[in-house]
């Protein structure tokens, strides 16, 4: 048996192995040359290393490694790394640090989760509107505008489209996600505690203030658009008030519509898809039966993107009695419940367009489905709760392009 003591220092190290042999060893004779190693080993010999920057290796016939050379090899070995590791400029964590606090940043402008504290009063208020959610609603205005087919880019149509979309989204969206946080706060101290109620960074008076004036706001925009598009019966009006309505029952006791997953996620479906699209269509021209019942089945694919956002808020609702469906069902059942709804009701209504005739509407349709379907089975079937922003992301670009080619398909 051996074992070897090696010393090592700094850069320019000395290492020597000394090799001590328990039993004696033979050796054999290559040649006549080599007859003195018939005796047992004695020798010395040197080895560089110049890979390692070592000065030569110094073998001695003696015994086993000691433990205290395996110390020092690593103590070695660590100097070195050491003394590497710190003649590098330790700049990525600040830039990490940086990046991480850009990001909390905007998502408290934008209402996301993950935001920092915040103490500018306005960009409080601002976090409780949720503006991430605006996008839907004003999509909306322009798919019903598309869908009227009265639509043109004239001045004064740009300005009723921006009007309306003004109303559906900072304003009544505006509404709806505030009174939604008023009544969610002992649950977004669970789920979201830097959110501005929870958190304490706005007052309960401050709170109610605003959602009296956003749906006021909404209200009278809603009424002036009427008066503009010369409507006899205040149709937009009507929209914003049911739509208002739904909201407040939607957060609010003692129906508080989202304690049911079912029916609560259906409503949100079709706050964002039938109602803006209803109001953009009654604003250039005449909202028909075939419309309203086109967009309901549509809101049942809104069902499906409002399971996704649920699959975040699993621990708070669970705690707090919410029966959303990944609470009712399981995660595993219900990420297959908000694919199903997703994918069969767009693949319905691209087979009621091409029952109307209009194949390159319906073509165009399914086209837009696919990508859907693929980016499930690549994020959503996986894991809804680590992909869920992933998937919302690159996925919902299809499902709204396939709303207004829909909404483009009723108009001819």
């Amino acid at each position: 048996m051996a074992m070897m003591a090696i010393m090592a220092s700094s850069p320019q190290a000395t290492v020597s192995l000394n090799l001590r042999f328990t039993t004696p060893l033979s050796v054999h004779k290559p040649s006549a040359a080599t007859n003195s190693a018939k005796s047992p080993l004695s020798a010395s010999a040197s080895v560089p290393v110049s890979g390692l920057g070592f000065k030569p290796l110094s073998l001695q016939r003696r015994g086993r490694i000691s433990r205290t050379g395996l110390l020092r090899i690593k103590a070695a070995a660590k100097d070195t790394e050491e003394a590497s590791k710190s003649s590098v400029p330790d700049v990525a964590p600040k830039a990490a640090e940086a990046a991480e606090a850009a990001g909390s940043a905007m998502n408290q402008l934008l209402g996301m989760k993950g935001a920092s504290a915040e103490t500018n009063k306005w960009k409080i208020r601002l976090q409780l509107t949720k503006p991430v959610t605006w996008a839907p609603l004003i999509w909306g205005v322009l798919c019903g505008a598309a869908a009227s087919g009265n639509f043109q880019w004239t001045p004064e149509d740009v300005a009723k489209s921006l009007t309306c979309m003004l109303m559906s989204g900072p304003l009544l969206t505006g509404y709806t996600q505030t009174i939604n946080d008023w009544y969610d706060k002992e649950i977004d101290a669970i789920n979201e505690p830097y959110r501005p109620i929870p958190s304490g960074a706005i007052s309960e008076p401050e709170v109610i203030a605003q959602i009296w004036i956003l749906l006021l706001g909404g209200l009278g925009v809603a009424y002036g658009l009427d008066r503009w598009a010369g409507h006899d019966f205040p149709i937009i009006l009507a929209t914003a008030i049911g739509g208002s309505f739904l909201s407040y029952i939607y957060s609010a006791p003692p129906l508080k519509l989202k304690q049911s997953g079912w029916i609560g996620n259906y409503a949100l479906g079709s706050s964002y898809i039938s109602l803006p699209w209803w109001a953009g269509q009654a604003l250039f021209g005449t909202l028909s039966w075939d419309v309203v019942i086109l967009t309901l089945l549509y809101s049942t694919a809104g069902l499906g993107i409002a399971i996704v956002n649920d699959f975040k808020s699993i621990e708070g609702d669970r705690k707090m009695g919410l029966q959303s469906l990944p609470v009712a069902f399981g995660i595993d059942t219900a990420k297959y419940i908000c694919a199903a709804s997703i994918d069969v009701t767009q693949l319905a209504v691209a087979g009621y367009i091409l029952y109307e005739g209009k194949t390159y509407y319906g073509l165009g349709l399914l086209a837009l489905i696919i990508p859907q379907i693929i980016l499930q089975f690549k994020y959503l079937l996986v894991d809804p709760v680590k992909y869920d922003v992933k998937y919302q992301a690159s996925a919902q670009p299809f499902f709204v392009f396939g709303l207004l080619l829909t909404a483009l398909a009723t108009s001819h």
